[in-house]
């Protein structure tokens, strides 16, 4: 079966044959094929590179890997080095990048595994270049520069230096220039004016590189707002992240269609009577203000449900959105059902698309005052991963 085509369990998921656990995340590899067609679509002429950090940004990085391929995607973006590894271990095939590079980092084995590089200074240049000589082949560098965002990349002082040196390391074989890049700190406020002031410094950078003989593969700046709202950012390559998994990069914006690919749901684990004026969860912080029916679902903070989401986080259950009561703890939470009668064993719904009136991430996002990349990616490790195709 070709990544193109396949499936496959994350890095947290168990084999339910096995182990079951009351709460799960249900993945649709579907939609995220679908949200990478409609983010190619979009880009026009640009190649995309799907990124699947922090394991496919809670959804299972190998998985989410093959559906991104099978969309269109023609390259992987990750964080770490072990990440890039841990794919070609996977079997994914295609150009990889690792775009945190760090010391202590295996170059060697990346530079053998073919793993594309993100080097935005003279040390790590330096490392990579020397790693390269004893793997036998050249490091693969993305040079990255800083546009002023003051995270990776060398700035305007340092980047003629760094250009020149990395040429000085191409010529004597021990690198491949394949890509230029940077990032955008405010691509999901189109006319914040400093992405006028990034595109263009960025515009710059790629000039002054090309002028010193510098001819990449790829040049990109795009995330996933960039991707979808700002043509002047893709260049030849975007690379689009919450979006692939069907999550508005730019709420404020209009929405471009993408379909969320999470689902999380467990199951209502115990039923019983609460008088009026009981003492829910820890502290007390709810009360139940009449005689009630109360529910506890069997899933906590340990499982990705922040502690203070009680009195603010909504999920479906019995056919209609329900409040927590109370303080969520480690591996439950309470939920008071008023005069309302569910059965235990019925699945309640935390988030997912809407389709059925459940919140949305974006929804507990905006209770919590976060993103919806937070509210995904934290779904802890022991919830296992289940890839729906």
């Amino acid at each position: 079966m070709s990544w193109e085509e396949g499936r496959g369990r994350g890095a947290g998921e168990a084999d339910l044959g096995t182990m079951r656990y009351p709460t799960r995340a249900l993945v649709e590899l579907a939609a995220i094929r679908e949200n990478v067609r409609l983010i190619r679509e979009t880009a026009g002429g640009a190649e995309v590179m799907a990124m699947v950090k922090a394991d496919g940004y809670g959804h299972g990085a190998a998985a989410v890997a093959g559906a991104a391929l099978a969309g269109g995607a023609g390259r992987i973006g990750v964080a770490y080095v072990e990440e890039a590894l841990a794919l070609r271990e996977a079997g994914v095939g295609v150009p990889v990048m690792a775009m945190v590079c760090t010391r202590g980092d295996e170059y060697g084995r990346a530079v053998a595994a073919g793993v594309d590089l993100g080097v935005g200074g003279l040390r790590l240049l330096e490392e990579v270049a020397e790693a390269a000589v004893d793997a036998g082949r050249a490091a693969r560098v993305h040079l990255a520069v800083d546009t002023g965002m003051t995270r990776e990349g060398a700035n305007a002082q340092g980047w003629p230096e760094l250009v020149e040196r990395a040429l000085k390391a191409q010529a004597s074989g021990r690198v491949e220039i394949v890509g230029i890049w940077s990032h955008l700190a405010c691509a999901d406020e189109p006319g914040h004016p400093s992405v006028a002031a990034q595109a263009r410094v960025f515009r710059e950078a790629v000039e002054l590189a090309e002028r010193a003989g510098v001819r990449p593969e790829v040049r990109h700046l795009a995330n996933s707002a960039a991707a979808l709202y700002l043509p002047e950012t893709r260049w030849d390559l975007v690379r689009p992240g919450i979006a692939i998994y069907g999550l508005h990069p730019a709420p404020g914006l209009p929405d471009p269609g993408l379909r969320p690919a999470m689902t999380v749901v467990s199951q209502i684990a115990f039923t019983k009577r609460a008088a009026a004026g009981s003492g829910v969860s820890y502290g007390h912080a709810y009360t139940t203000p009449r005689d009630a029916n109360v529910a506890l679902v069997p899933a906590g903070y340990a499982d990705g449900v922040p502690r203070n989401g009680g009195g603010v986080l909504e999920l479906l259950a019995g056919g209609a959105r329900r409040r927590i009561a109370g303080r969520v703890c480690m591996d439950q939470f309470v939920v008071d059902l008023g005069d309302d009668v569910v059965e235990e064993g019925d699945e309640v719904v935390l988030f997912g698309p809407g389709d059925r009136g459940e919140p949305t991430a974006q929804d507990w996002a905006e209770a919590l005052g976060t993103i919806s990349y937070e509210v995904v990616t934290r779904i802890g490790g022991r919830v296992p991963r289940t890839h729906l195709d």
